[in-house]
């Protein structure tokens, strides 16, 4: 499964619900299921966990009206991920990267939990 590492506390805000925009300065085409990995620093738990599975429905430039979604103000060059049917599932650690990385989903986790 593709998936993307995500600084803390954004992480927990993303696999909550919260946060149902993440903001990169680049964007992909990739759409579909993406897991959500918690970056190690800041060192806020769980850090350097796969925390949620979540669906990239679009990936645009960031506007205004995107702040509340993001928790993060605009900032220029701002790509927003948008994210659907955000699922927690239950966190196993992962060794983060940068981009879009392939992760190997443990047998009792279901993409479609």
């Amino acid at each position: 499964m593709k998936a993307l590492s995500v600084k803390q506390p954004w992480a927990n805000l993303i696999a909550s619900g919260e946060k149902t925009i993440e903001t990169r300065t680049w964007g992909t085409g990739y759409r579909g299921d993406l897991l959500i990995v918690s970056g190690k620093m800041p060192m806020i738990a769980p850090a350097g966990y796969a925390l949620a599975i979540v669906r990239l429905v679009d990936c645009r430039p960031m506007t205004e009206k995107d702040q509340i979604d993001a928790c993060c103000s605009i900032y220029p060059n701002a790509v927003a991920w948008v994210f659907e049917n955000i699922r927690p599932i239950t966190p196993f650690p992962v060794q983060g990267k940068q981009r879009l990385f392939e992760v190997t989903l443990p047998e009792d986790i279901s993409p479609m939990d």
